[in-house]
């Protein structure tokens, strides 16, 4: 058998550089580059071996270790997960800057590739730098913080590890049913270290990526179960994005004119206009939907984990008859809410569920009517929230609402924490399956920006806008650098309100009084209270690279959006809206969302909380 002498890290990068994907007969390169910041624990390993590699390893410079995985996980949505990238760090706090990422990955079921350095494995010095020791283990080190947050985890303690380590790696990451965060830990000595690989490690590998067909009995239980509903109700999740489903969904639709209402992670499987199409669902969704779902007899799930958004804190689904019918590619989503399950690729079941309830098949023309009146009022709804005086500054729907009027389906817009996700959820018109990217499995402040330039790697020439509010702006701006370095001409919208909106708004609801969410300075009774606090959004952002408009009005910011959408470089359109102890404007909440209010307070506004959440608590139920 021929060999080929490399060290570990060497190996490892040819290795990845001949890994395929292949779904519907389409081949996509597996790992398409790999990010990194080098410090002792992975430049002479890692960083050697992706120098040597040239091309075959396109290497990405990063500014912030959870910011790369961000990127990596807005490339790998973007792309299907049929593509992901790689992240590489030192040992020590570069490989724990990994968890937060490494956590978004893994409960938004996208992959991506850690390899963080690690302690020497033969242990010269012991400890060595940015070691942690723990007295009672040995074995232990920082990078064992990335096991509950990845799908699958190794340390490669010997260079013939690396074989079965890296094939159950790219086995994981290729599998739609436990797809996440992959971490393979690599002591900085082992990976400089030499061996005789086998010319078969690198050998070009594709990973089929299977469309599991449901099982016969449960599908026919599955078409009796809709032949018996009178109120049906369609919830997609981010499964049919993931599965390209979305020609089978609207056919289903069409055919049985069943009303879809998508989660955050579904919204755009159908266009807005589309007929059956109610809008997004839960605590942050459209009247029309959650209307529908608390009458609703039956309760499709396609690709959805039924998070507690969706379900309104188990309060959403008052029909005492309602049963639920789950389509997904993992038993553990599928099973849950009690449902009927069948365990599939999202398009293989609703393609096969489509023809086993044949063209008769179709909701009674009442119903039909009843969603599309109920929809058409909430689009009198949504525009009532975007209208706005051209000379006045906006609110922050309004700022939707002029970005909406610019952007056609080749836009993409990205957003994950704050209030914008659930103006998001209850606004936006969303043109094209791909469009609305809000990550809302872990809704992680700081991932909009890094993300962007991941979903402007893999969607070159599109227009991405990453839509951030200044809490969120300051957690991660950094990547602004890396845009700039990499000439990727995202698009980023800073909305100024002077704190966190979205938590003042929560706190007001739940008695804390907007406590601690507002950006001021401290007042004399020790409270943040005082004048705003003079920071400049727009000069910092500047600072980094961006190409930065101002705007003050709704006129400035029709025209410095335009501008941004035809620039070639990074650019930013800085806009101030309402304060943070100001409402946003849009529709309020249409379902409850459990946050426990203190059961004994001594202030009033907790008091009237907790009587409040008492009444609304009432209404949960278990679906059994």
């Amino acid at each position: 058998m021929s060999t080929r002498r490399l060290t570990v890290a060497q190996a490892l990068v040819a290795f990845l550089s001949r890994q395929y994907t292949e779904r519907d007969g389409r081949r996509t390169r597996l790992i398409n580059a790999t990010w990194g910041i080098f410090g002792h624990g992975n430049v002479a390993g890692l960083g050697q071996a992706l120098l040597e590699s040239g091309p075959e390893m396109p290497y990405i410079q990063g500014r912030n270790e959870q910011a790369m995985v961000h990127a990596a996980v807005g490339y790998a949505r973007q792309s299907r997960r049929l593509s992901a990238q790689a992240v590489t760090t030192s040992i020590g706090p570069g490989a724990t800057n990994l968890v937060t990422g490494a956590a978004l990955a893994t409960i938004n079921r996208l992959p991506v590739l850690l390899l963080p350095g690690d302690v020497f494995a033969t242990r010269p010095a012991d400890p060595v730098l940015q070691q942690l020791e723990v007295p009672y283990a040995g074995d232990v080190s920082v990078n064992d913080a990335l096991r509950p947050v990845s799908r699958f985890f190794d340390r490669v303690m010997r260079p013939e590890a690396l074989i079965p380590a890296a094939l159950q790696a790219m086995r994981v990451l290729a599998d739609p049913a436990e797809t996440g965060a992959v971490t393979l830990a690599l002591p900085q000595d082992v990976q400089a270290e030499a061996y005789d690989w086998p010319e078969d490690f690198f050998a070009e590998r594709v990973w089929q990526v299977s469309r599991p067909r449901p099982d016969l009995t449960a599908l026919d239980a599955a078409r009796r179960a809709l032949a018996a509903a009178r109120r049906p109700l369609l919830v997609v999740g981010g499964g049919v994005r993931h599965s390209e489903a979305e020609g089978a969904l609207r056919a289903f639709a069409d055919a049985t004119r069943i009303p879809v209402a998508s989660t955050q992670a579904g919204k755009g499987s159908l266009p807005y206009d589309h007929p059956a199409d109610v809008g997004g669902i839960g605590h942050t969704g459209t009247a029309t939907a959650d209307e529908l779902a608390c009458t609703a007899d039956l309760v499709i799930g396609v690709g959805t984990r039924w998070s507690d958004f969706t379900t309104a804190s188990s309060t959403l689904f008052q029909n005492p008859s309602v049963r639920f019918l789950n389509i997904n590619i993992t038993s553990f989503d599928a099973h849950k809410m009690a449902g009927l399950s069948l365990v599939a690729d999202a398009r293989a079941a609703l393609e096969e569920l489509t023809g086993a309830l044949g063209p008769g098949f179709r909701v009674e023309p009442a119903y039909e009517t009843e969603y599309a009146d109920d929809k058409e009022r909430w689009e009198h709804r949504v525009d009532a929230s975007y209208e706005g005086d051209d000379d006045t500054r906006p609110t922050q729907p309004q700022v939707l609402g002029v970005l909406d009027a610019l952007v056609t389906e080749d836009d993409i817009v990205i957003n994950a924490a704050g209030s914008l996700p659930g103006d998001l959820h209850k606004l936006w018109r969303a043109r094209s399956a791909d469009q609305y990217h809000v990550e809302y499995g872990y809704s992680c402040m700081g991932y909009e920006i890094p993300a962007a330039i991941g979903v402007g790697m893999a969607a070159p020439g599109r227009p991405v806008w990453a839509l951030v509010g200044d809490g969120t702006y300051l957690m991660n701006p950094t990547e602004i650098v890396t845009a700039v370095q990499e000439n990727i001409p995202i698009k980023v919208i800073i909305l100024q309100n002077h704190g966190y909106a979205s938590i003042g708004g929560l706190s007001e609801s739940v008695g804390s009084e907007r406590f601690g969410t507002a950006y001021r300075h401290r007042a004399p009774d020790g409270t943040y209270t005082g004048a705003p606090l003079p920071v400049d959004l727009a000069a910092n952002a500047a600072a980094l690279g961006l190409r930065v408009i101002r705007a003050k009005t709704v006129r400035d910011l029709r025209e410095a959006l335009a501008e941004a959408r035809a620039a070639d470089v990074p650019t930013g359109v800085y806009i101030e809206t309402e304060t943070a102890d100001t409402v946003s404007g849009a529709p309020p909440a249409q379902a409850w969302w459990d946050v426990p209010v203190a059961a004994t307070a001594t202030r009033p506004s907790a008091v009237k909380a907790r009587e409040e959440y008492d009444r609304q608590v009432a209404a949960r139920r278990r679906h059994l």
